[in-house]
């Protein structure tokens, strides 16, 4: 992860691990459905590079917020889900909905 914030508060600690393009949305992905899938991400998550959803998921993975499972070993395929850790996210991630349904309107360019 390139950004550091004061690790001193805890709110900074948190924004170095879920602060980065796309580690929201990719945790929303995985609240909606689990387990999930690399190509799940990438149907999804329309402008991710596979470079940066591969890094977001190991980043995530080495936090404790995600494990993976493979389903196929030739060539090595894994599925990605919450763990408890990562599931303990999911009310910051529904008063991030709700204030998106409050003060937001589908489908306008952000201010």
């Amino acid at each position: 992860m390139t950004r550091q914030y004061d690790a001193r508060c805890p709110v900074a600690r948190a924004m170095n691990i879920i602060g980065d393009r796309w580690a929201i949305l990719i945790l929303r992905d995985l609240v909606i459905e689990s387990p999930r899938r690399f190509q799940d991400f990438e149907r999804t998550l329309h402008g991710i590079t596979p470079a940066v959803l591969s890094a977001r998921l190991k980043e995530f993975e080495a936090h404790g917020l995600i494990e993976s499972r493979l389903y196929a070993r030739h060539p090595p395929r894994a599925e990605y889900m919450l763990t408890e850790k990562g599931k303990d996210l999911r009310p910051v991630l529904k008063a991030l909905k709700q204030w998106g349904e409050r003060y937001t309107v589908a489908g306008t360019p952000p201010t």
